[in-house]
């Protein structure tokens, strides 16, 4: 077991999970306050695995803070509150999102 990688990795998903804890709580009782953390993750997510290379920033940051913060979990489950529209909206703002991300970076 890689003990630095698990807790890079520990630390930044408790960072993350605040974070989200800490929107919602700013802006609550909507689907669409999940749908901006998503999106907002996703491009975070472009910009990170675009420009940083090495392992411990993208465990920190990517895998443990980004998977901490974004919640697709918690998406899928809206599905049902909010419709496909709402499903068609997450899948397509978060990928529109890595892109506008990943282009961004590349300038």
């Amino acid at each position: 077991m890689d003990r630095t990688a698990l807790a890079v990795v520990s630390a930044g998903g408790v960072l993350g999970a605040l974070t989200r804890w800490a929107i919602s709580v700013t802006w609550p009782g909507t689907v669409w306050t999940t749908w901006a953390i998503n999106v907002s993750g996703c491009f975070l997510i472009g910009v990170l695995y675009t420009r940083v290379e090495r392992r411990i920033p993208r465990l920190l940051i990517g895998t443990g803070f980004l998977g901490g913060y974004t919640t697709f979990s918690t998406a899928m489950v809206e599905v049902s509150v909010a419709g496909l529209v709402y499903l068609a909206a997450t899948l397509t703002g978060c990928l529109l999102a890595v892109l506008a991300g990943s282009l961004l970076a590349r300038r």
